[in-house]
This record gives structure tokens, C-alpha cells and sequence, in this order.
């Protein structure tokens, strides 16, 4: 560099590299090393080596302070001896734009310069119970050609999807990892020792916390393409949420500056937060943190949940009994009765059927067996519990019976989803009946098998219907997303209890482990719209037995009568006026509303 730069030193603060007004402050740890410091490039690569003084170093951080204008043209690296090295806190990573590179890349810190112009950003703050959540991997999502984005695989791909999430009704999306890691991997065959690369497309693994993803940048600032997606989002009224994975050596003091980073940075709505001995209780401690929405899977941290608001709960018990009882296994219907109705006061219960791992929801009803060959473990890798049902054919089918099975197979799924009080979570292409290839752990695909095609076939646009059909009937019905847990109680004195069962007879659900229907009543009275008018009775009628069978239709206040509001099955008759039951099709979901006689 042409100019002359002396630093200065004093005590460590804020680690990484800090712009202020006229300078830069640098901080980092360097444990034990005696000789390091700080490299500096200019746009020609010219270069100014700084180093740490002991008048800087507090423990094994080192800090220096130099006055200088930084553009975004400058880079940095630290030095310890005759090694460079990366800045583990550098917020702009240059030298990852392009995706896949197997080559040795060059990369270099580059500076923060907080110089986005966020307008009058608000963040939407949607209540739990009134969220819906849609989950992608960024460059998954939009990377098919079908996916018809210009800038494909990128955070404006994800924000040119917003009018189709809004058409679904969703609130918030929730991104896998977006912050900067190395996808490409070096794996060893252990049986000749040779070397080999694959991706790793879904992050889960260590990474640069601080800095947005530079390959899903679209040739944009990677900060500035980051912040531009969150505010088309904002300003659509729908929230961001980002999926953070801590491995064991960030510390919880990092682990903590990470987060609160990319809330007052990036603006972020939610954080999902994946791995194990995390520092929970100091996240939700946290005043700057209180607001954001913070969720987990209960298998982590059970024992935290009842003590901390605005946290969402990932059920993972819920895939796994909506898929058996779809499936038809015994015993389940009292354990989707528990399902249905769980939900926790200013906390969000957040119900899935598919996610990132494991099977997608087509492949939940058109595989067995999983079918990770070209993952390159010889099948080993991904788990061994499904809970799926192939429906009479190992993947790809065009017998129609079976085809029109699975297609109601995913329906019944659905509408117990939307029916199901907490907050719906979708994963990107499950609403249309993406598949992954029975491929149950899909992190090293970065093809058709990883990506999200955009189906345009008949049944791919029927279960798309149906989707919206669903989010819309949710919306139009504050009993099925209630605040509170529902009792089962008339606790209002109005004659029927906020949720009732139902089997055969009206009042006794057949809970045996051989019974596989379910009616489940919701009284409308206990949920208002606008605080004013009661909203109606709706009955969720279930067999998800192989043959067909009858349900009770409970009585209604004198002047209402049982209407079809929607089916899985598309032959399903209606009730007559007088009739107080209804014979069932097998594997099919039944919604019927309250109506006024006149109607």
C-alpha cells in the first residue's frame, strides 16, 4: 500500500475487524504466538503488515488500531509467524463466490461497512399462534430451471419467490445455513486411500458465523444481497428465520456476539438454533435477544422449555405419529388426540412432516427404504426410521390406483397438519409433492436430487391447491390456532367443551390400539374474530383404516347442521340434514363446518 500506516495499540474489545470514522480496529485471538499482526491489501493486492504489540494483548487477544478509509475493495488477513490465516470473526468473506470451487481458494476478510440503506424496515413480529413457517435451503430452492428466477440459487431467488409464498399463506421462512462455509469436502476412501471432494450443500458444520453465504450473493455484496431479501420480506409483511449450527468450540460468549450480530445487522425474526450443549439459558436471557423468535428440537433441551418465552418447540414426535397413523399403524389415534390439541401459552409448538433430513412427504408415500447409494456410503448414512409406506410400489409409478393413493396419502397429511392447533411448518416443495429420489439425506446432492423441482403436472398442482386451500381455512378459523391450550372442558358454560372426541357413537372415541378413527369437534365459541363474533364448530373426521367406516356426527345448537368443508377424497358424500353420521372412505380425511338450517 502506497500510504503509511502506524498503528495504535489498546486493550482488546470487540473481536474482528471494526470500521469507525476515519479507522479500523482489529482484535483477535492469538493464544500463545509472540510475533503476529495484521495484513492489509489495497485493490492491487499492494500490502501493509501491522503488528500486535504486548501493549494490546489482554490474555491471548491482540488488538490494534489504525487510522486509514477502508472501501469494500479492501481485504485482510492475520499472521502468525510466517502462516496467514482468516479471520474466524470477519463479516465479509471475499474469495468464495463461486460455488463448487475445488481448487485452493484464496480467501481474505473483507470490511463491514454498514452502509445499507434500510429505509423504515419493521420487523412483522407475527405472534406464534398466528405464524406459519416455510423452510429452504437457499440455493436448493430456486437452482432447478424450473424454478423460473433469474438469479437462480441466490438470496434474490429467494426473495423473487416471495408473491408464491404469500399465495400459500406463509409467514416466515426459515433458511438453513446462509452464513459462509466451505461446501466443498475432501473425503478418504478407506479402502484404497484415495482422495476425492464432494459438497456439502446444507452447512450444518463449522463456519464463518458473522459473514452471509458470498456463492448465494448472486454477484451482489453479500451483505448487501442478504438484507435486501430481508427487506422484501418486511416489507410483504413476512418475517426471516435462519437455522445457526454451533459446533462444540465456539464458545457461549461467541456463540452469544454471533447472534445478537446478525438480529441488530441483518434484522433476522427467528433463530433455530441445532446442536447440542448450546448456551440456552444466556440466549434467553438476553434483552437485545428477547424479542426474536427462538426455537430448537425438544430432543435438546426438554428440560428448558417451560421456562422461557417466545420460544418455539420443533415436535419431532409429531412426524413420526402423523406419518404412522396415515400409514395405518395400531395405536394412534390417541396419540394424534395429543398432537392435535398440544399447543403452549405465548410459546410456539411447531409441527412438521418433512424437513431438510429424512424422507420428503412424497417420498414419506412412495419408498420403504431409503436410497442413499449416490451419497457414495454404501447406503449407510441417513436414518433407518422412516415411518413411510410405499403405497403397493417402490418409487416411480403410473398405475393410476396407486398414484391416486399416494396423492390422498399426502392430503390426509396435510389437512392433520393445518388441523392441528401450534404453528404448521412446511419444508420447500412438500406442498406439491417434491421428491428428493428416496434419498433420506440429501446434503452432498447438489442436483436434481437436492434441488426443488417446480412441477407443473396435475397432481403436482392439485396437492398445490389443496395447500392453499388448507392455509386459507386455518386463517379463517382463530379455533384452529389458538393462544391457549385447549382443556376439553366447557369451562365456558356454553354446553360443549372447547374439544371433544368421537368415535362410532357421538362422545366415545374408540381409543383401542386396533381403532384408526378419529372425530375430533372443535366448539367455535371459544374463539372469536376481531374479539367479536364466535367462530363456527369444525369436525375432523378421520379413518385411516384400509376399509371404509362409520363416524358420529355430534349434535349441534338448535338451527346449525354439519357441512362438508373439504375432503381428501374427492368421492366423499355429504350428510343429509337429519343424518347424524357419516360413512367414511378408507384413508381419508373429513372437515365438516357448522352452517345456519337456512343456508
Amino acid at each position: 500500500m502506497k500510504e503509511q500506516i502506524s498503528p495504535r495499540y489498546f486493550p482488546p474489545r470487540e473481536k474482528g475487524a471494526t470500521v469507525l470514522t476515519g479507522s479500523v480496529s482489529f482484535c483477535t485471538d492469538m493464544s500463545d504466538a509472540l510475533d503476529g499482526g495484521v495484513l492489509i491489501y489495497d485493490e492491487q493486492d499492494n500490502v501493509c503488515r501491522l503488528p500486535f504489540s504486548p501493549q494490546g494483548r489482554r490474555g491471548s487477544l491482540c488488538a490494534l488500531n489504525v487510522d486509514m478509509s477502508v472501501t469494500d475493495k479492501h481485504t485482510y488477513l492475520y499472521y502468525r509467524g510466517s502462516q496467514t490465516f482468516l479471520d474466524r470473526e470477519a463479516k465479509i468473506i471475499v474469495g468464495n463466490e463461486e460455488w463448487g470451487r475445488t481448487d485452493e481458494k484464496k480467501l481474505r476478510g473483507a470490511f463491514y461497512l454498514d452502509d445499507f440503506d434500510w429505509g423504515r424496515d419493521v420487523a412483522p413480529n407475527i405472534p406464534w399462534h398466528e405464524s406459519f413457517i416455510y423452510g429452504l435451503n437457499v440455493r436448493a430452492f430456486t437452482m432447478h430451471a424450473s424454478s423460473g428466477v433469474k438469479s437462480r440459487g441466490s438470496f434474490a431467488g429467494v426473495s423473487a419467490k416471495i408473491p408464491y409464498l404469500q399465495s400459500l399463506g406463509v409467514t416466515a421462512v426459515e433458511l438453513m445455513p446462509a452464513y459462509d462455509f466451505n461446501e466443498v469436502e475432501t473425503i478418504t476412501d478407506p479402502a484404497n486411500g484415495k482422495e476425492s471432494s464432494r459438497l456439502n450443500c446444507w452447512g450444518f458444520k463449522a463456519a464463518h458465523y458473522y459473514a452471509p453465504k458470498t456463492a448465494y450473493a448472486g454477484g451482489e455484496r453479500a451483505d448487501h444481497a442478504f438484507k435486501s431479501m430481508v427487506k422484501s420480506f418486511h416489507k410483504n409483511g413476512m418475517e426471516v428465520h435462519m437455522c445457526f449450527y454451533f459446533t462444540p468450540e465456539i464458545s457461549a460468549a461467541d456463540t452469544l456476539a454471533i447472534l445478537r450480530f446478525w438480529v441488530l445487522e441483518y434484522h433476522i425474526d427467528g433463530i433455530h438454533l441445532i446442536g447440542h450443549g448450546l448456551p440456552f439459558a444466556l440466549i434467553t436471557h438476553d434483552a437485545l435477544l428477547s424479542g426474536t423468535k427462538l426455537s430448537y428440537h425438544e430432543q435438546d433441551y426438554w428440560e428448558d422449555m417451560p421456562r422461557y418465552a417466545n420460544t418455539g418447540l420443533f415436535r419431532d414426535a409429531y412426524l413420526a405419529d402423523v406419518r404412522r397413523l396415515i400409514r395405518g399403524d395400531e395405536d394412534m389415534t390417541a396419540a394424534f388426540m395429543y398432537r392435535q390439541k398440544d399447543n403452549m401459552p405465548g410459546r410456539g409448538v411447531i409441527n412438521y412432516l418433512a424437513a431438510y433430513g429424512g424422507f420428503s412427504l412424497f417420498d414419506s408415500v412412495a419408498f420403504d427404504k431409503k436410497h442413499n447409494a449416490a451419497n457414495g456410503e454404501k447406503n449407510r448414512d441417513g436414518s433407518d426410521k422412516n415411518y413411510s409406506w410405499n403405497c403397493g410400489a417402490e418409487g416411480v409409478s403410473r398405475k393410476k390406483a396407486i398414484v391416486a393413493l399416494r396423492t390422498k396419502q399426502i392430503k390426509n397429511a396435510l389437512s392433520l397438519l393445518f388441523m392441528s392447533q401450534g404453528v404448521p411448518y412446511i419444508f420447500s416443495g412438500d406442498e406439491f409433492g417434491n421428491s428428493r429420489h428416496g434419498n433420506n439425506n440429501a446434503y452432498c446432492q447438489d442436483n436434481d436430487t437436492g434441488w426443488v423441482k417446480w412441477s407443473k403436472s396435475a397432481t403436482s398442482q392439485e396437492l398445490l391447491s389443496y395447500t392453499r386451500m388448507l392455509s386459507v381455512f386455518r386463517k379463517s378459523h382463530p379455533i384452529l390456532r389458538m393462544k391457549e391450550t385447549l382443556r376439553g372442558l366447557d369451562w365456558q358454560r356454553c354446553g360443549y367443551p372447547d374439544v371433544s372426541y368421537h368415535g362410532a357413537e357421538a362422545w366415545r372415541p374408540d381409543l383401542y390400539p386396533i381403532s384408526r378413527t378419529l372425530g375430533i369437534m372443535l366448539c367455535g365459541t371459544y374463539a372469536k374474530y376481531n374479539n367479536q363474533c364466535a367462530d363456527a364448530f369444525i369436525y375432523l373426521a378421520i379413518n385411516m383404516h384400509w376399509q371404509k367406516a362409520t363416524l358420529a356426527l355430534p349434535h349441534l345448537p338448535q338451527g346449525l347442521v354439519w357441512q362438508m368443508a373439504f375432503s381428501s377424497y374427492e368421492g366423499a358424500s355429504e350428510p343429509g340434514l337429519k343424518k347424524d353420521s357419516i360413512l367414511m372412505n378408507e384413508r381419508c380425511v373429513c372437515v365438516f363446518i357448522s352452517a345456519h338450517i337456512d343456508n
